[in-house]
């Protein structure tokens, strides 16, 4: 049994060629990875997946047409409050989390279509963490609100006060 299987090896050698062999031990090699490797990767995958919560369904994703999605966006961003609601709400932040607010500059910014954009630039002095607890509250509790830049100086090395400069925006849908 083992002479035969040595013969059918070596017959196989010789009329493969050295090429014909390694393509099928490249093949063996793919079927292995497949099986051992990326097959326990998907069942992790959609195990994680099903944990999340995340259901997809790509075919209903790439059918929705892109009038659908701009809709939900505007829908997002219309809210019953005013932009001197939301202003408020970004000082009572500012004081629940310490940080100290200084005069900042408003400007609408004019946006196509119904969108209406205000710029805020808003100095802060505090400490890094008071900053950051005051933005995470601001993009938590403000849905329409985003952060576009910021500026931190510190005067002095030993100083625990920061100075900072936040450029915000609110995206607000025209009444």
């Amino acid at each position: 049994m083992k002479q035969k299987l040595h013969a059918l090896l070596y017959r196989a050698r010789e009329e493969l060629g050295v090429t014909g062999v390694a393509g099928i031990a490249l093949f063996v090699a793919a079927a292995l990875f497949m099986a051992f490797v990326l097959q326990p990767l998907k069942a992790k995958n959609r195990v994680l997946e099903a944990r999340a919560g995340i259901g997809r369904d790509l075919g209903a994703v790439q059918n929705a047409n892109a009038a659908d999605k701009v809709g939900a966006v505007y829908q997002y961003l219309e809210k019953p409050e005013a932009t001197t609601d939301w202003l408020a709400k970004l000082y009572a932040i500012g004081k629940a989390t310490g940080v100290e607010l200084q005069s900042a500059s408003y400007k609408t910014q004019a946006a196509g279509g119904r969108l209406q954009r205000y710029e805020i630039v808003l100095p802060l002095t505090g400490s890094y963490t008071q900053m950051r607890d005051f933005l995470k509250r601001s993009l938590a509790e403000i849905p329409v609100l985003s952060l576009d830049q910021i500026s931190l100086k510190r005067e002095n090395r030993r100083d625990g006060t920061v100075q900072a400069e936040l450029r915000l925006t609110l995206h607000m849908v025209k009444s």
